[in-house]
């Protein structure tokens, strides 16, 4: 998964791509670390997407447009548009996350 490092680069990205997926994170965030723990293998499924990471306190302009106020968060955008967002919550196992994608890929 490459990492987003600033807002330019996020933009560029989600125009960039008709369909990409991106994890906002946190360093602090102990959710955030539990969802690395499991989300490889299904990358893995979903090889054929394009995945990215955004720490949300490094650009928190991207975070706010898109309303993460949890983290981690899965955001799906298609030709630049977010169309889904897995809010924490509902992210807490490999199941949520696999029916996440399912239902809105």
């Amino acid at each position: 998964m490459d990492a987003i490092r600033t807002y330019n680069d996020y933009k560029e990205i989600i125009r960039s791509h008709d369909t990409v997926i991106i994890k906002f994170y946190a360093d602090w965030c102990p959710d955030c670390s539990a969802l690395n723990h499991f989300i490889r293998p299904i990358m893995e499924e979903y090889r054929y997407m394009d995945w990215y990471e955004l720490n949300r306190d490094e650009i928190p302009t991207a975070a706010d447009e898109n309303d993460v106020t949890g983290i981690p968060g899965l955001l799906i955008f298609k030709k630049g548009r977010k169309t889904a967002h897995l809010h924490p919550l509902n992210a807490k196992s490999p199941g949520d996350v696999r029916k996440f994608l399912k239902e809105n890929l």
